[in-house]
């Protein structure tokens, strides 16, 4: 028995070690960037905004204005942006209400996906490549129908590195707050995401984006969508673009409260799974490396739990509470800095996702590995 408790303390001590090397190693780098400034200046260059819209007329009349309403005009005032909007064999009136806004907005345009066109690409990426296809422009800004930017400067930030030479622009995108436990672990899980992908991208390694707010430059689209791992999975256009294209040197984070979008977020559990499922069907076309990383961090995060509760339920409680307390200490600091860095209230909160997120792990991991969603809707 001796040696079995002595082989789980061992174990619980190695786990400890690899969670704070990691922490300290990328997430501390969250605490080296001040706060972006933010961008106000006229436009350098030309940009087309991509959107795809699948049955979203509700969604394009409550946020389409906004994206129309960006400050991006040269010295002149000329509008030095296009909104391209594309229709994808929406069922609903989708088209009555781009026809309605096109005749508002000279920059708006709407490309009309038939449900019968042959579709060399999966799922959302054919739209997307339909939309590249169209853009005029050598800067090309994703967002989707259900998102709105934070203000008029949105644009202006989100491409502010592609002026500096980047080629990829990161973004981060949240979800409004609204009651509950489930709106609460899903803002949680988002800002964890974003602190794990921009921090590996300051580290060298970029591997993740979000396809409702992320730029890039017109020829590195083109060059992921004519990889064979483009055409893996119908979703996914985000990450395997990064695990694509993404460089140390070409890739960019933009965080200040003015890049962000925001959209609402599911309002039941089995919805919030689904949508899960999907956004984790990319992770095996990540690098090998990235995965390696990846997998130590979220099995060392699960059985540092694990162990922990066998310790103390073993009596052996002492040297795992102390070492535990450390690493919470470490963890939820880094967290409490990166939620009041992206404006999120999720301070109390923090404790109790941090257990979560191993439950997570366990549900969802298996969806990297085996699942392969065949649509988007």
């Amino acid at each position: 028995m001796q040696v079995f408790v002595a082989l789980l303390f061992w174990s619980f001590v190695l786990c400890i070690t690899l969670q704070c090397g990691y922490a300290l190693y990328f997430f501390t780098r969250i605490f080296t960037i001040p706060t972006q400034p933010v961008t106000t200046k006229s436009a350098a260059d030309p940009v087309s905004v991509i959107i795809c819209a699948k049955n979203e007329a509700r969604c394009l009349e409550q946020n389409l204005p906004a994206i129309l309403a960006q400050r991006y005009t040269n010295e002149a005032g000329k509008t030095m942006y296009e909104v391209i909007v594309v229709n994808d064999a929406s069922t609903d009136d989708t088209a009555t209400v781009l026809q309605a806004m096109e005749q508002r907005y000279d920059n708006l345009w709407t490309v009309h996906v038939e449900a019968t066109a042959a579709r060399p690409f999966k799922g959302k990426k054919y739209a997307l490549a339909q939309g590249v296809k169209y853009a005029a422009n050598a800067t090309v800004l994703f967002t989707d129908a259900d998102c709105i930017p934070a203000d008029e400067y949105w644009l202006q930030n989100m491409v502010a590195p592609m002026r500096a030479g980047k080629e990829i622009v990161v973004g981060y995108g949240c979800y409004a707050k609204t009651a509950g436990l489930l709106n609460a672990f899903t803002r949680w899980e988002t800002m964890h995401s974003f602190l794990q992908g921009a921090t590996y991208t300051l580290a060298g390694l970029p591997y993740m984006a979000v396809g409702r707010n992320m730029a890039c430059a017109k020829d590195i689209f083109i060059q992921a969508a004519a990889s064979e791992t483009w055409n893996a999975v119908p979703s996914g256009d985000d990450d395997l673009l990064m695990a694509i294209a993404a460089t140390a040197g070409n890739t960019a984070v933009v965080y200040n409260s003015h890049s962000y979008t925001t959209t609402i977020a599911k309002t039941s559990w089995q919805e919030w799974l689904l949508q899960k499922q999907r956004h984790m069907s990319t992770g095996k076309y990540y690098k090998g490396r990235i995965k390696t990383l990846l997998g130590i961090y979220a099995i060392s995060h699960a059985f540092i739990w694990l162990l922990f509760f066998v310790l103390i339920a073993l009596g052996n409680w002492n040297i795992p509470l102390w070492l535990m307390s450390l690493r919470c200490l470490l963890y939820w600091a880094i967290m409490a800095i990166t939620s009041r860095k992206l404006k999120e209230a999720l301070l109390f909160s923090l404790p109790f996702f941090d257990l979560g997120w191993m439950l997570y792990n366990f549900v969802l991991s298996p969806y990297i590995i085996f699942k392969n969603k065949t649509r988007w809707t």
